[in-house]
């Protein structure tokens, strides 16, 4: 008796791949790229889907004011909601102390019509084909395809529960004592060995997040050869797992040469600039800049697996705290043609022109 063999073809769908979909804070890409999200909404959308797997991210601070925290806080925040392992290093001397001014995500307001009582769904007047919509599958089809599965809002006035930080997923360490980054560079080579990027699917994903790399409280900050280094060895390590490294560092510490070359090593490269208070130019310029806190500039997108470059709306952002609660990043606008701030780069992010229509002579 024969035995019929399956035909395949070289079309077929990667089931590994799809399976991988289903963990949360994790979604596929082009080119056969994976996301993962950076916390905040409006960037995600930025950077066409958020933090690539096996990229590096650097944030370059301002000594102005700390808006490079807010990035750090939402980053941290998204992986311990999605139980992803998290190695934080920090120069203070206690890292684990910072874990508690991470912000909650905040309730979505489809969540309160999920929990209704069934007495009261059974007086919904629908038809009965509908009713499969809700209830368990409901979560699902929420917010356009998972939304708030993938990406979450925090709330920045609300601590995160302990529930997220009294897991053994996380590991902190201080970088304050170290005379050299050998401990550093071990730390994180052990936490990388957990996400080992294989042709099989994807099981868990890691986040590192590193803040003010070269700090003046670390012995190490003048050793800047040293430093490019372990940047360098970090972008290796990640770049063959299935991890994200998020590092912030203030430019201004660093010679312009050193300074360029870690720009250089980047895949994704961000920088923070405070508003001055009383800057009268600079009001009468953009609509909204009561309500701005601080400027965000995309100088460079990881684009990994692909040669084409990348074209963005808008490369410099305002950040504004909706409400004093969540942040949002707005296109900046030029004030004031027809009166209305800058909006979200969700929906629309163009300067408002004004036109005249009339007969064109010939």
């Amino acid at each position: 008796m024969s035995v019929t063999k399956t035909r395949t073809s070289s079309f077929s769908r990667n089931f590994a791949s799809a399976n991988s979909s289903q963990i949360p804070g994790l979604k596929h890409g082009p080119n056969g790229t994976m996301f993962i999200s950076s916390g905040i909404p409006d960037l995600d959308k930025i950077l066409g889907g958020g933090f690539s797997l096996g990229s590096l991210v650097m944030v370059m601070e301002d000594a102005e004011a700390p808006h490079h925290m807010l990035l750090l806080r939402n980053f941290m925040s998204q992986g311990l909601v999605h139980n992803q392992p998290l190695l934080y290093a920090s120069p203070s001397k206690d890292p684990r102390q910072f874990l508690g001014t991470l912000p909650s995500p905040a309730v979505p307001k489809d969540d309160k019509s999920s929990h209704r009582d069934p007495d009261q769904e059974k007086g919904l007047r629908i038809a009965w084909q509908y009713k499969k919509y809700f209830g368990e599958n409901q979560h699902s089809f929420d917010s356009q395809g998972g939304k708030h599965e993938f990406c979450n809002e925090f709330d920045l006035r609300k601590p995160l529960e302990r529930q997220f930080l009294s897991g053994k997923h996380i590991d902190c360490i201080s970088i304050q004592d170290s005379p050299n980054l050998v401990t550093l560079n071990d730390r994180c080579a052990t936490f990388l060995s957990q996400f080992p990027r294989s042709d099989g699917s994807i099981s868990s994903v890691g986040r590192i997040a590193i803040q003010s790399f070269c700090a003046p409280q670390c012995e190490f900050s003048n050793m800047e050869w040293e430093m490019l280094s372990f940047v360098r060895s970090l972008k290796g390590m990640v770049r063959s797992s299935n991890a994200v490294a998020f590092v912030t560092f203030p430019p201004n510490l660093l010679s312009p040469s050193s300074c360029k070359r870690w720009q250089h090593m980047a895949d994704t490269l961000l920088s923070v600039k405070a508003i001055p208070d009383e800057d009268k130019e600079l009001e009468k310029l953009l609509t909204g800049y009561q309500d701005m806190v601080g400027l965000l500039n995309v100088q460079k997108v990881a684009r990994l697996n692909t040669q084409v470059p990348v074209i963005l709306e808008a490369t410099t952002l305002s950040i504004k705290l909706k409400k004093r609660r969540f942040m949002v990043l707005e296109c900046l606008n030029q004030a004031p043609i027809d009166g209305s701030s800058g909006s979200s780069y969700g929906t629309t992010g163009s300067c408002s022109v004004s036109s005249k229509s009339g007969t064109l002579d010939f």
